[in-house]
């Protein structure tokens, strides 16, 4: 068997400290499985685990790459049979042809599910999920605002809340990308400015969002705050633009404002494991039936791993950077 991972031995820039090895799979023991990997994305959050900068931190050497879809090319497991397709919850290593894990860490999806989006299932369309349902209890009709929202998280809420009926405020740095969110089924899409968020207000009337959804902070996350009505929640799940959250008083005292993070890693690992098998086979059948998708932007195999990652900070790029193991440059 050809296998082959990427791995990094030290901290530093993706670029330089990634290396393409081939490996032998160890021997399976009783419970666990040898996943063949055909799909998985390069996520901003997968460079920040190889700079040393996210939020927890490997044993070193590791493999790279945190989501994945895959299926059983062996199995040691009464839970699988060769042939499933699967996707880890636990971090695998998935910028890898090939790798083993056991039958507890393994979501079980349905046959003919999309390889492409099905690898992109773990974070994004479960980290909208969380945001529409953890916080509130939203009825149909209820606004909730965002930025960030041609992101994968933000195109995955806006596709959700549109499923539950309840109308999504949305922000984003390029107008341009409008249409294409408006079509997702988008309420109103407003440049994330002083102008759009005057232009959201008049929309509003004298209604208020019940959530708002921030991945920016900064000023863009004080205006979704000021979308609020009373009680509303705003949630930080990312910090794209680097800038802090400042909470003035008002909203604290006079509108009861709460203030939430998210973090969907937590979730999987303090949540009981039939719930959130419960919450992916949800999202899975989204896909399937073609209600939930998030944009492709461009395929690597896992040799062209410097290109991939260069494609993942180009302006240009319009939606996920994604390797595809076994393809040829």
């Amino acid at each position: 068997m050809n296998s082959k991972r990427l791995v990094f031995e030290n901290h530093g820039n993706p670029s330089n400290v990634l290396e393409l090895r081939d490996f032998d799979p160890p021997a399976l023991k009783p419970g666990q499985v040898l996943l063949q990997i055909h799909a998985a994305p390069v996520n901003p959050a997968d460079l920040n685990f190889i700079e040393g900068t996210y939020g927890i931190k490997p044993e070193l050497p590791a493999d790279a790459g945190m989501e994945c879809f895959a299926t059983v090319a062996e199995s040691c497991s009464e839970k699988f049979s060769e042939g499933d397709a699967v996707i880890p919850i636990a971090r695998i290593g998935g910028w890898a042809t090939h790798a083993v894990t056991t039958e507890d860490n393994l979501i079980s999806l349905p046959k003919g599910i999309d390889p492409l989006q099905a690898a992109m299932l773990k974070v994004n369309p479960a980290t909208a999920w969380l945001l529409l349902h953890k916080f509130h209890d939203l009825q149909e009709g209820d606004w909730v605002t965002l930025n960030a929202s041609n992101s994968g998280v933000g195109q995955c809420v806006v596709q959700l809340a549109a499923l539950l009926g309840v109308r999504t405020l949305c922000f984003l740095r390029n107008t341009d990308l409008a249409e294409p969110l408006s079509a997702l089924g988008a309420t109103g899409v407003f440049e994330d400015s002083a102008d759009g968020f005057a232009a959201a207000r008049e929309l509003l009337g004298k209604e208020r969002a019940k959530l708002a959804f921030n991945a920016v902070g900064g000023d863009s996350a004080l205006r979704l705050m000021k979308l609020l009505g009373e009680g509303g929640t705003h949630i930080t799940y990312g910090a794209m633009g680097r800038k802090p959250l400042t909470v003035p008083n008002g909203p604290l005292i006079f509108g009861d404002i709460r203030i939430r993070g998210l973090w969907v890693t937590k979730w999987m690992e303090n949540s009981p494991r039939e719930k959130v098998s419960k919450t992916y086979r949800i999202l899975a059948d989204h896909i399937l039936n073609n209600r939930l998708k998030q944009e492709t932007d461009s395929i690597f195999p896992l040799e062209s791993f410097r290109p991939a990652i260069d494609r993942l900070e180009a302006d240009e790029r319009r939606g996920k950077v994604l390797f595809r193991p076994g393809t040829e440059n």
